[in-house]
This record gives C-alpha cells, sequence and structure tokens, in this order.
C-alpha cells in the first residue's frame, strides 16, 4: 500500500512540475485594440492576395503603355545544303575568268548564313493602343480601391473579434465572482442548516444555484477559448497564446451626421463602389478598343539583311525603310459581334453599380440604426443594473429579517448578475456597431488615423 502511495505521489508532482511549465511557456500577450489592428493588418492573407492584385494590374498598365514602342527582331540562320545546284540566269559580268563558261552556269551551293534585323513602330492603330492604356488604368485603380475596401473590412472584422474576446473574458470574470458568492451563501447555509437555523430545502436551492453558476462558467470559458483561438489565428500568434486585453477606451465619438449625410459618405468613400465605377469606365473603353479594328493599322518599317553564299554571293549593309499598312477586311463583319459582347458587359457593370448603390443604402440605414440602438440599450443597462443592485439590497435585506424567502433572494442575485453582462456587454456592443457604421461609410481607416493624431 505505501509502495502504491508513494508512486501516486510522484505522479501528482510529475503532473503539477509539467503543468507549471506548460503555464509558464504560455506566457500571456498583452494587447492593446491599435496593435490588434496593426498585426491583423500584418497577417491578413487577404490583404496579402490584394496587394498582389495590385501589382498585377500596374504591370498590366506598362505593358499596354509597351504597346507603343517599337518591335525589333533579330533572326539570322547558318543553312548547310546538300548538292544544291543553283542556275543564276542574271549576267554578272564574269567572262573574263571563263570565256567559254556562260554567266548562267549552274553553281554548286553547299552552304549559306544570313541575318536580319527588323523594326516596326505603330503609328496609327484606330487608338487601340491609347484606348488599351486607358482601360489597364482605369482597371488598375479598380484593384487599389478593392485592396482599400478589402482592408477597411478587415479591420472591422479585427475589431469585432478583439470585442467578442473582451466580453467573453468580461462574462468569465463576472460569472466567477458570482460563482464565489454563490459558494460563501452555501456555506453559510450550511452552517444555518446544522444548528437548524434553516430548512434543508432552502440550502438545497443555494446549492443548485451554485451548481447551475458552475455550468455557466464552464460556457463562459468555453467561449472564451474559442474567442482566443480566433484572434491568434487572425493575428498570426501561436494558437495557444493566452492574451490579457486592454479596457476598452471610449474613443471619440464619430461625427453627427442625418442619415442621408451618412448614405453621400458612404457613396463616395466606399472602396467597393468605386472599383465597380472604374470598372464600368474600362468597360466602355474597352468598347472603343474593339471599334478599332474597323481602321487599319499603319506603322514605320525599316529592317537591314545581311547574306553570305561562299563561292557565289555576298550582300551587306541592304538597309531599306518605309511605310506599312495592314487592313484585315474580315474585321468588317467579324468584330460585330465582339463589340456588342463588349456593350454587354458595360450595361452588366453599370446595373450592377446601380444595384450596389441600392445595397449601400440599406447597410447604412441598418448600421445607423443599430448604432444608435445600441446607444440607448447602453442607457437602458445602466439604470437596469443600478435596479437590479437595488433590487437585491433590498431582498438581502429583507432575508436577514425574515420577510423574504430564499428563492426571492437568489432570484434577486441572479438578476443582478445578469444586469452586470448586459450593461458590460452592451457598452462593447456600442463600440462594434459605432465601427461597423464607420467600415459601412467606408471611413473607418481615415477616422482611426484622425484619432491616433488626437
Amino acid at each position: 500500500m505505501y509502495p502504491m502511495k508513494i508512486k501516486n505521489r510522484i505522479i501528482l508532482v510529475c503532473s503539477t512540475w509539467l503543468v507549471s511549465i506548460a503555464a509558464f511557456a504560455q506566457n500571456p500577450h498583452t494587447l492593446t485594440l491599435d496593435e490588434t489592428i496593426q498585426l491583423g493588418i500584418a497577417h491578413s492573407k487577404e490583404l496579402k492576395i490584394s496587394d498582389a492584385k495590385v501589382q498585377e494590374a500596374l504591370a498590366a498598365i506598362k505593358e499596354a503603355k509597351n504597346q507603343a514602342y517599337p518591335d525589333l527582331k533579330i533572326s539570322g540562320a547558318y543553312l548547310r545544303l546538300n548538292s544544291a545546284n543553283v542556275d543564276l540566269k542574271a549576267d554578272l559580268g564574269n567572262s573574263n575568268e571563263d570565256a567559254d563558261k556562260k554567266s548562267g552556269s549552274p553553281v554548286a551551293v553547299e552552304q549559306a548564313v544570313y541575318g536580319m534585323a527588323n523594326l516596326s513602330l505603330p503609328i496609327y492603330s484606330g487608338s487601340r493602343i491609347r484606348n488599351g492604356v486607358k482601360a489597364a488604368e482605369y482597371l488598375g485603380k479598380a484593384a487599389d480601391l478593392d485592396a482599400s475596401s478589402q482592408k477597411e473590412k478587415l479591420i472591422q472584422a479585427t475589431i469585432t473579434a478583439y470585442f467578442n474576446l473582451y466580453k467573453a473574458q468580461a462574462a468569465v470574470r463576472l460569472v466567477r465572482q458570482n460563482l464565489k458568492q454563490a459558494q460563501q451563501r452555501v456555506k453559510d447555509f450550511e452552517n444555518l442548516e446544522e444548528n437548524g437555523l434553516l430548512a434543508r430545502n432552502d440550502l438545497l436551492k443555494a446549492e443548485l444555484q451554485a451548481s447551475n453558476v458552475s455550468l455557466a462558467l464552464l460556457d463562459a470559458e468555453n467561449d472564451e477559448k474559442v474567442a482566443t483561438f480566433n484572434l491568434d489565428l487572425m493575428l498570426g500568434l501561436d494558437e495557444e497564446t493566452p492574451l490579457v486585453l486592454d479596457t476598452p477606451k471610449i474613443r471619440e465619438d464619430i461625427p453627427v451626421h442625418s442619415l442621408q449625410e451618412w448614405e453621400r459618405i458612404a457613396i463616395h468613400n466606399r472602396g467597393d463602389y468605386q472599383a465597380l465605377l472604374e470598372r464600368g469606365e474600362a468597360a466602355r473603353v474597352g468598347v472603343s478598343t474593339l471599334k478599332g479594328a474597323y481602321y487599319p493599322t499603319l506603322a514605320l518599317t525599316g529592317g537591314y539583311v545581311a547574306l553570305e553564299v561562299p563561292d557565289f554571293v555576298t550582300v551587306t549593309n541592304a538597309v531599306n525603310i518605309g511605310l506599312g499598312i495592314q487592313y484585315n477586311l474580315a474585321d468588317l463583319y467579324k468584330n460585330g459581334a465582339k463589340v456588342k459582347q463588349a456593350k454587354a458587359r458595360e450595361q452588366q457593370l453599370f446595373w450592377s453599380a446601380q444595384q450596389l448603390n441600392d445595397n449601400i443604402r440599406v447597410q447604412i440605414h441598418r448600421a445607423y440604426q443599430n448604432y444608435y440602438k445600441s446607444i440607448q440599450k447602453v442607457e437602458v443597462y445602466q439604470k437596469a443594473k443600478e435596479q437590479a443592485h437595488e433590487n437585491y439590497r433590498i431582498t438581502k435585506n429583507k432575508y436577514d429579517n425574515a420577510l423574504a424567502n430564499t428563492t426571492d433572494l437568489l432570484d434577486a442575485d441572479v438578476s443582478e448578475l445578469q444586469a452586470q453582462i448586459n450593461l458590460e456587454f452592451a457598452r462593447v456592443d456600442e463600440l462594434i456597431a459605432r465601427d461597423k457604421l464607420l467600415e459601412t461609410a467606408g471611413i473607418i481607416t481615415e477616422q482611426l488615423s484622425q484619432n491616433q493624431h488626437n
């Protein structure tokens, strides 16, 4: 029996030591809201994708501009021929070398070397190059606006995740406090019950409430773990890192605007809407680009040719320059379908922008109403907390004077706890609703920058 006890003690000591090491390895990480936002931006995969798309759009603009530069092609070859006979008909004036041979006698050619350089500079292409550059620039602006819109959404998502964790931690803190009170009440009731001053049924009610609070604490702690994991993952931290959050501060109030003014601000600043307008402009220019196929292409051309056929001919300094024109007559009847498709895409983008305009107005209206409702809820829950606290004080006083039963006391205690949690959540929800209104209007980044400068 004794060896077994020693073994159990060793296991207990080792377990405690391992738990201590694990707790020491996971040092809590203190986070402010500003630091959270910066970490979220730095580790966002969505933003990295958006930045890559912006770089792609910039490269596309450069590619479109390169179309106006001259094309220079260089080619050359060495040819080995097998018993090729060349019958040159022209009189080369070589009769002094062999009077018996005719100038047109066959010549055996076994190899040849040539090199060419061609240059073509576009002069006129039906405005296709110029319109192509414009379309690429519009698409580049759209990609940049998409990145800006994505950043706004990320900031709002990061703020929400931060406050969700704060709410979870606040719930754990308040429930733990209430659990201590409930456990202390059980101990007090046990002493009273042992001395015959309290009915057994009242003790069971107190124990039942303590059990319910314990279950509530398990749920709150589970919510805290999930919220911590989500925020750690979002910020690029180790998934098991405990987080200590600063108490949310009431930042500068947002500007007071009417609902119509908020709609105007959103239409002017929303990156996704402005990006759609830029794509519409790109589609409009794309129609003009395709119409350029109805016109010929004119280019300045130049070239150089060098040729060497041993024992036969040598050509050097064969420079040429001129104008080249190209006109695909098939485009007169084939290009019409492409133009119609481009016009249809332009119409799609136009009506998509109109649809998004309506959606933005709906989103602004919802965010506006939710924000001002959250302000009112804070006021209501503040009064409810004061009322619940006063109700518990009065009920406790009555209970101590045998004017209220145990059920009344426990109900008052639960009501006070719920009022405290509701107020804490309402204060955080007000901040979330305010930032949601700023994000919906497309100015959350601008507002945060102003707060930092202030």
